[in-house]
């Protein structure tokens, strides 16, 4: 009998090891016909590349602060305006390029930030930090007062440091300054008075 299990005892192995080769085989099989399965559930890159609405959480943004959001690839600065802020957007209209956001509407701004704010709640700005001129990302300069490349009288804003364009605290670019138009508003809406939504404006 010691004889018979040292003649089988090779085959048997052999054949356990062809089982368990073969079992592996059809498990690696099995896995990778469902990849394309599963890929089929993930988003394409042209629906990544559109790029979906995003939320951004505002509970903690205090005012005079800013908070940035990516969306489409691209930085949306969220600006809790002071009161003192805003009150001297009124005071600039003679110096901008832009003031009512009427050169290029549509790409300007949606028609409910086509205000004196350019904003739902005027106590928040919504713009995308991209300059209009070359696509550089401008600088915070909320500090009121003359500094370097700025005028004295500057009530605060954002500063190009590229080509020197200038924008006010709504996104208002400047006069006689290399970009053209003034700062991107996107569709945006208010999910409550802490929430709000980037890249969709149904409820707006």
């Amino acid at each position: 009998m010691s004889e018979i299990h040292a003649e089988n005892g090779p085959a048997d192995s052999s054949k356990r090891t062809w089982l368990i080769a073969s079992s592996c085989a059809g498990a690696v099989g099995g896995i990778a016909a469902a990849v394309p399965f599963v890929s089929s559930f993930l988003p394409s890159e042209r629906a990544k590349a559109a790029g979906a609405a995003v939320e951004a959480d505002i509970s903690a943004l205090k005012p005079g602060e800013k908070m940035t959001v990516e969306w489409r690839g691209k930085p949306v600065w969220i600006v809790r305006r002071t009161p003192e802020q805003l009150a001297a957007l009124a005071k600039l209209d003679g110096q901008l390029a832009d003031p009512n956001s009427t050169r290029k509407p549509d790409d300007q701004a949606p028609a409910y930030a086509r205000n004196a704010t350019r904003s739902i709640k005027p106590e928040y700005m919504i713009a995308v930090g991209i300059c209009t001129h070359l696509g550089c990302s401008p600088s915070d300069k909320f500090q009121t007062g003359a500094q370097p490349s700025l005028p004295d009288d500057w009530q605060g804003g954002f500063l190009c440091p590229c080509h020197g364009s200038t924008f006010d605290l709504a996104g208002r670019v400047f006069k006689n300054k290399p970009a053209p138009d003034n700062l991107e508003v996107p569709p945006h809406m208010y999910l409550s008075d802490t929430k709000l939504l980037i890249g969709e404006d149904k409820k707006a």
